[in-house]
């Protein structure tokens, strides 16, 4: 308490009191509620910075009750680690720091929170410091236990709070700072709201996520580092994609989690950007770069040229095992973490993303044994005859000293074929063996990797050999020059790696992978083709995306039928789609009736007169001159309706998703159906925050476990 005293000691000389008539109300009010004293409840919250302003967050009110819990619990907290958000971040308790696990961020600092003040220029409460809220919580205490209030405090930003009473807390920010003579300020700023308590904050704390994880989602972005039109990452985008899902797992599968039957999917990013540019490149472009339009040909440089990078060999190369070897490395972390995980696997790819996946799953041997018996200790297959250990391996390099980090980081055999050379410097491995290690485990690759069969596109060629997956547009090459193409997806040769798990559908969104293909030569897709180890495939895409192109017309190239529709989440089509397939039926129908009493008029026109003794025969004629008649006008009228509403019968499009239908058009929104082009770059990227999308990936995921929508959609 003393140092509580010697705060308002020396306020009490120097810092302004103010008036006795500035202070007139307070004292009106009741002051038997504070008589007695409550501690304060403590929130947890972690700092942000968003537009280059530091943002402060509460955790879940699960995770922060974790934290209160590990810090009261009376043991050492600088060796506590408290995993938060579902496990996606560590929070270190002794440095007050909050990390991510699965991929790469800042580090971002956590606060145990019980007074606030309101921010300068929004309306959000900004955490005091651990230290200075203690300070504050003793002065309250004292004020409220001798009911003596009006107390001055200095902080250590020599700012001074005061508190009138237990409802009005004032914190003045000083003008004029001290001068060189060291006197204090006279002046004061505007007043901020003080509050204590996070119940008295306007703040929004989620409840928390289920703990039961039911599927894992890995999700690969597309070009460049932003994903959406606010200049996001693709870890905050797959965020809001989580976030949307959690919401609608409780709205659509309500029974499903009240009979405890469901918990939730895990999304997770998957980055490939950032690897890509730190080779150099980068460097090597910004010298051939022409000095004009600046903005303009950086944001070419960081964007557009990835899908030239990914035409390269040399680049897709770095491309595809980027993509691989983080999905494998995340799902082996994943499965430390979680070792109760019995759920399956499934990949999303946006945009370029998509075609990456695409190329990976078509160049997939499916000769991965049983996988899904193998989750608790996955591993990667180096060499079928070899029985060599890590520690052998190490000795055969001369490297035996450093055995120990990696039994210390508990790195097997197969965990090390994962490490890259990033893993191997934060183990403290040094330069020289990291390149020994590396490159032995590159040979190793090399020596025992699978050779794919290749097509030389000459004119030659061995047609019996190519399996019966896809049909190429044969380009003939007739001076048989080294350019093969690989038989699954006609791409410049590539050594795709292996995934460790068998995903078990894949979802494309805004996909290039139509066109894609087409561009490489070819024509069409197999009925009979599906991806050697996923067994689910859907296009998923907005009308307007600019990027987006269709799959099923390559599987059956012959016939004009509509993508699937997919349905508004609230269970309807949208209005704007009703009215127009309403007034289309409407105009239908007004034409066939104005044709149809044309056509009764024009013929009892010209009908000629009978004898009035043939009146019975006339009748038959009639009626059956009458019926022909309507089979005629019916005839009309189903040609003319089924020219209004497309509806086709049901079309084999192979199995790439099973005899299911792989393309999924989204519906667009009333205002962007006033203008597409304006509205085609935001269609391009609306998927992160689609609940049509969200929930089209949840039905599909949840019916492979015999899980069902409480209502399906219409």
């Amino acid at each position: 308490m003393s140092s509580v005293g010697s705060h308002q000691e020396q306020l009490s000389q120097s810092d302004p009191s103010p008036s006795p008539n500035s202070c007139s109300s307070f004292e009106l009010l009741d002051m038997d509620a504070g008589s007695l004293y409550e501690p304060v409840s403590p929130h947890w919250f972690y700092c942000k910075i968003i537009d280059s302003k530091e943002t402060w967050i509460p955790f879940n009110s699960e995770d922060s009750q974790q934290l209160e819990d590990a810090y009261g619990s009376g043991k050492d907290c600088n060796g506590r680690v408290v995993p938060t958000d579902g496990g996606r971040y560590d929070v270190h308790l002794g440095e007050r720091m909050r990390y991510a696990v699965y991929w790469d961020e800042l580090a971002s600092e956590v606060r145990r929170c019980t007074w606030f003040y309101k921010g300068d220029k929004d309306n959000k409460y900004v955490p005091y410091s651990e230290s200075f809220s203690q300070v504050l919580e003793e002065t309250y205490m004292l004020a409220v236990t001798l009911d003596e209030w009006k107390k001055k405090l200095e902080s250590p930003n020599r700012e001074i709070i005061i508190l009138h009473n237990p409802k009005l807390m004032v914190h003045y920010q000083p003008v004029a700072g001290s001068d060189e003579w060291g006197s204090t300020p006279t002046e004061q700023g505007r007043p901020r709201t003080v509050k204590r308590g996070v119940e008295n904050i306007s703040v929004d704390i989620h409840c928390g996520e289920p703990l039961q994880i039911d599927h894992l989602v890995f999700v690969v972005h597309g070009i460049g580092p932003a994903c959406d039109l606010r200049f996001r990452s693709i870890v905050q985008c797959v965020n809001d994609f989580r976030s949307v899902s959690l919401n609608l797992l409780q709205t659509h599968f309500k029974k499903a989690q009240e009979n405890q039957q469901i918990g939730r999917v895990e999304f997770l990013p998957v980055n490939w950007h950032s690897p890509l540019h730190s080779t150099g490149v980068d460097v090597d472009l910004q010298r051939i770069t022409l000095p004009s339009i600046n903005r303009l040909r950086h944001f070419t440089n960081d964007t557009i040229l990835d899908v030239f990078f990914y035409n390269s060999p040399t680049y897709c190369q770095t491309i595809v095992d980027t993509v691989a070897s983080e999905m494998n490395r995340i799902y082996t972390l994943f499965l430390q973490r979680n070792p109760d995980f019995k759920g399956g696997v499934s990949i999303a790819g946006h945009s370029l993303g998509s075609l990456i996946l695409f190329d990976i799953l078509t160049n997939q041997k499916d000769s991965l044994g049983d996988i899904d018996s193998e989750k608790d200790a996955p591993n990667i297959v180096m060499d079928q005859g070899d029985t060599l250990t890590l520690e052998e391996d190490l000795e055969k390099l001369q490297l035996s000293e450093f055995f120990s980090i990696f039994e210390k980081e508990k790195v097997d055999k197969e965990a090390l074929a994962l490490c890259t050379d990033k893993d191997l410097q934060e183990m403290g491995i040094p330069l020289g063996p990291r390149k020994k290690i590396l490159n032995y485990i590159r040979t190793r690759k090399k020596s025992t990797g699978i050779n794919r069969p290749i097509l030389q596109p000459a004119s030659g060629v061995n047609i019996s050999n190519i399996p019966k997956e896809l049909e190429f547009c044969n380009k003939t090459d007739s001076t048989g020059n080294g350019d093969y193409l690989d038989v699954g997806i006609g791409q410049v040769s590539v050594k795709y790696p292996r995934l460790i798990y068998k995903p078990e559908i894949f979802f494309a969104f805004g996909s290039p992978i139509g066109m894609f293909l087409t561009v490489r030569g070819l024509k069409r897709i197999d009925p009979n083709y599906k991806f050697p180890t996923c067994k689910g495939f859907f296009n998923i895409y907005h009308p307007f995306d600019p990027v987006a192109y269709r799959i099923e017309p390559m599987v059956v190239p012959g016939v004009e039928f509509e993508p699937m529709l997919i349905p508004h989440h609230k269970g309807r089509k949208r209005m704007h789609l009703e009215l127009r397939e309403g007034l289309t039926r409407m105009s239908m129908d007004l034409k066939n009736n104005l044709l149809g009493s044309l056509r009764m008029a024009w013929k009892s026109f010209t009908r000629a007169p009978y004898p009035a003794l043939q009146a019975s025969e006339t009748a038959e004629e009639t009626e059956a001159e009458s019926e022909s008649s309507s089979e005629k006008l019916s005839d009309v009228n189903t040609e003319e309706a089924s020219v209004a509403v497309k509806e086709v019968p049901p079309i084999n499009v192979g199995m790439l998703n099973g005899g299911q239908r792989i393309d999924y058009v989204l519906q667009e929104k009333p205002i962007e159906s006033f203008n597409e082009y304006l509205f085609a770059l935001q269609s391009h990227l609306c998927y992160w925050e689609s609940e049509d999308t969200v929930l089209l990936v949840l039905k599909e995921i949840y019916q492979t476990q015999g899980i069902f929508l409480d209502q399906p959609l219409q």
